[in-house]
């Protein structure tokens, strides 16, 4: 679901703006930006946003700033030295393979990290604070996409309903077919018996069974059913359910395209055609799910 969630905080002559932003997706992929003195924590911020959502395209990032933001910035020419040997390598082994690589510009390598540092001492980071701020912003994304389940929840049981109301309109009308399907099972049959001089009398039952099980929609529909009441239960349910409600979804198509094909009628193929419409769109809301 999609969700965001900011925070600000300061501790000593830090200040700092988390923010928190959360886009579809069936798997977890988190996203980190962080000041490089903070690199250290990576593993534990994923942790705790990782324990908290299990789908969505997570995008962290944080700022802090120091009071003291005015100090004369210098070039370590050590690392410098370092990356361009580095390149250096680099473009040897590229070259041996028959590969020509662009140089890079003297900015390219002032924006490498650690070649540009500040000759001011900032400090240790006031890491208990920042972690806190994470969990302030993760309840806060949380929350918001707590908001957004209930409303997608309401528009997902409208959809189930259509589903459930067409499924049982297809009932009534395979009901009241059954005498016209039986009918033409009997003229299909008088047809068959009537050729089958010289036929193998075991091909002949397989044939007269294919046709009735072609005609008959009771196994679809108490399936369609079936999946009704699973998918009713789990937007019941507390946890995380989209991952199962996207296999459900793949069962109803499933089932609606049977449903069409063995339909026989116009009346029976519009209501399956309009199951697959309303199936199509429950499908991508409950990508939102998580």
């Amino acid at each position: 679901m999609t969700a965001f969630a900011s925070n600000t905080g300061r501790a000593g002559a830090s200040a700092w703006v988390l923010e928190m932003r959360g886009v579809n997706a069936k798997g977890l992929d988190i996203r980190l930006r962080l000041p490089e003195r903070l690199m250290p924590k990576e593993q534990a911020i994923r942790a705790k946003i990782a324990k908290a959502f299990s789908r969505g395209n997570i995008s962290v990032t944080l700022r802090v700033e120091d009071d003291k933001a005015d100090g004369i910035v210098q070039m370590d020419e050590d690392v410098l030295e370092s990356y361009i040997n580095s390149a250096i390598r680099v473009r040897t082994i590229a070259k041996n393979k028959g590969l020509k690589l662009t140089e890079a510009s003297a900015p390219d390598y002032l924006g490498l990290r650690g070649v540009m540092r500040s000759d001011i001492d900032s400090g240790p980071l006031p890491e208990a604070e920042i972690l806190q701020s994470f969990d302030e912003a993760i309840d806060a994304f949380g929350e918001m996409r707590a908001s957004e389940g209930l409303a997608l929840g309401v528009v997902l049981r409208d959809q189930l309903g259509q589903i459930a109301s067409l499924t049982q309109e297809a009932a009534k009308l395979a009901e009241a077919r059954k005498d016209q399907v039986a009918q033409t099972l009997k003229t299909n049959l008088a047809r068959v018996m009537d050729n089958v001089d010289g036929a193998d009398p075991d091909r002949v039952a397989q044939e007269l069974a294919l046709l009735a099980v072609k005609a008959d929609v009771s196994e679809e529909i108490d399936r369609l059913i079936a999946h009704v009441v699973a998918a009713e239960t789990l937007l019941a349910g507390d946890g995380p359910v989209g991952r199962k409600l996207d296999f459900l979804m793949q069962e109803f198509n499933r089932e609606a395209n049977t449903l069409c094909s063995k339909s026989g009628s116009p009346e029976l193929t519009r209501v399956g055609l309009d199951l697959k419409a309303v199936i199509d769109q429950m499908r991508e809301q409950v990508q939102n799910v998580e």
